[in-house]
């Protein structure tokens, strides 16, 4: 079966062994939940010999990603995260595609850029900027949420954390985008077309890079990266590397989470009106969303020895891909895991962070944008009113939207 032509709505009208969920368009059209949901009851640790992406290990039931994700002794993020093998050398060294101990020395510079002291500090110029942001909408009216809303606050956010340049902004979701699309995850963009791409954000950041090196340090990624003596003498590629590692893990996961929580509250009526009536529920339909929506669909190791799992016999050098889209909806681990429920008892059960040494180092950010922007909203609207099909990423890496059309209901 050519699974890139065919896309069968009924993944059980297939072979067990034919069964290869990293075909992008399941994702775009949404089919992937039944493909998921076999392979959890039938085969959750399912060796994929073919296909575009293949051969490889596909890890579906929960437990089994955070213990993948856990054991990086057994399982390596070098030298890629994504699924597929690039077909040209254009591969750049990021911190997120390293093992200890240079992952844990890289990861130590850029980190105090998200910690607790620095999110404090930043929540007054969030509140500002959501309040601008959603002031500034049309009411009454259809308009793109994606467009004027989840990408205008992320990059933003961004904007901030590199100290870039604000009228400048836009490169940095179009960088975003473009580090994403390549053919490895799915992705529309050739390895040349993204490369050329890429290379010419490397040469802004260059620019960037200089500037801060010869200034007192300050708290933006760039100024940490060129001041500290672990990675000050970074070669280029790693530069960009890292680069496109901090752009699309400030600008993927919470963008795409802001589009997915309007349209969650859209089809779940009950949950929009039991978050309306008790605001204190906030933060938990934040995390209920990430779940939700798992903006990140995978990440892939390679096996550093042989490892049984699920009862299967891992080789060293083997393929093995976590699908945190499926263990987050796990029966087994997640009580109703298809449903949107916004007071569970345990929220933040999942995995859409990932675990162990690579869990996003963003989360709380993440999670602090989306707050900020329900507090937000509710305070100037009824409701948002999706008026539309959403259109989705051609990706199996994005769990991402290109368009969410709506219409604002003012209080």
């Amino acid at each position: 079966m050519d699974t890139q032509m065919q896309v069968p709505a009924d993944p059980y009208s297939l072979q067990l062994a034919d069964l290869d969920p990293s075909v992008p368009e399941l994702f775009q059209k949404q089919y992937h939940l039944d493909y998921f949901r076999r392979l959890r009851n039938e085969d959750p640790v399912h060796f994929v010999e073919g296909g575009e992406f293949g051969p490889y290990w596909s890890i579906t039931k929960f437990k089994d990603i955070v213990f993948v994700d856990s054991h990086h002794d057994l399982f390596s993020s070098y030298p890629a995260i994504g699924i597929g093998e690039p077909k040209t050398d254009f591969e750049p060294p990021m911190f997120i595609a390293m093992d200890p101990p240079k992952h844990d020395v890289q990861r130590k510079v850029v980190q105090p850029a998200v910690a607790p002291q620095r999110l404090a500090e930043m929540e007054k110029l969030i509140r500002g900027r959501v309040a601008e942001i959603l002031d500034s909408l049309p009411v009454g009216e259809s308009f793109n949420w994606v467009d004027r809303v989840s990408i205008e606050l992320t990059t933003r956010m961004l904007t901030t954390l590199f100290d870039f340049p604000f009228e400048d902004r836009s490169k940095l979701t179009y960088w975003s985008d473009v580090a994403t699309s390549g053919p490895n995850v799915g992705g529309m963009l050739s390895e040349e077309e993204r490369a050329a791409i890429l290379m010419e954000c490397l040469e802004y950041f260059s620019r960037l890079w200089k500037e801060r090196a010869e200034a007192p340090p300050k708290f933006d990624f760039i100024s940490m990266l060129s001041h500290d003596p672990a990675t000050r003498d970074m070669e280029p590629m790693e530069f960009l590397g890292n680069l496109m590692l901090l752009i699309v893990g400030g600008n993927d996961t919470t963008r795409n989470s802001i589009s997915g929580s309007v349209l969650a509250l859209h089809r779940n009526p009950d949950q929009f009106a039991k978050l309306k009536s008790d605001q204190s529920l906030i933060p938990s339909m934040v995390s209920e969303v990430i779940r939700w929506q798992t903006p990140l669909a995978h990440m892939r190791r390679i096996a550093s020895e042989d490892v049984e799992l699920g009862g299967k016999q891992i080789r060293k050098g083997d393929k093995v891909v976590m699908w945190y889209v499926s263990g987050n909806r796990d029966e087994e681990v997640i009580e109703n895991p298809d449903a949107f429920i916004i007071d569970r008892a345990n929220p933040r059960n999942h995995i859409s962070f990932g675990f162990g040494i690579h869990r996003c180092m963003g989360n709380r950010l993440a999670e602090m944008q989306l707050r900020i922007l329900w507090e937000e909203i509710l305070a100037r609207f009824e409701r948002i009113e999706v008026v539309g099909e959403p259109e989705r990423v051609h990706s199996n890496f994005v769990m991402g939207y290109t368009s969410l059309p709506v219409v604002l209901h003012p209080l």
